[in-house]
């Protein structure tokens, strides 16, 4: 699995506002991409105040996996693929 790139080296401020700080990781990289495998990371976003930064980071960044703003790894496949085709 890829992870992100190292929070020392980009302009990361707004995760020190992310709700999901402190949180177990593995909640957020399940091994399967199901709704209840998702639904509590994705419950965690749907709370964050900083859920659209983090989603159009994960996008512009081409995340592959996990959760990322209350988004799966195949909704930003799918987001992106709809920007390329506009």
């Amino acid at each position: 699995m890829r992870r992100s790139p190292s929070f020392e080296h980009h302009n990361f401020a707004w995760r020190l506002q992310a709700l999901c700080v402190g949180e177990d990781p593995e909640m957020f990289f399940p091994l399967a991409e199901t709704e209840r495998a998702t639904a509590r990371a994705r419950a965690v976003c749907r709370q964050c105040p900083v859920l659209l930064d983090c989603r159009d980071w994960a996008i512009r960044h081409g995340e592959t996996d996990g959760v990322w703003g209350d988004t799966t790894a195949s909704q930003r496949r799918a987001i992106r693929s709809a920007a390329v085709r506009r």
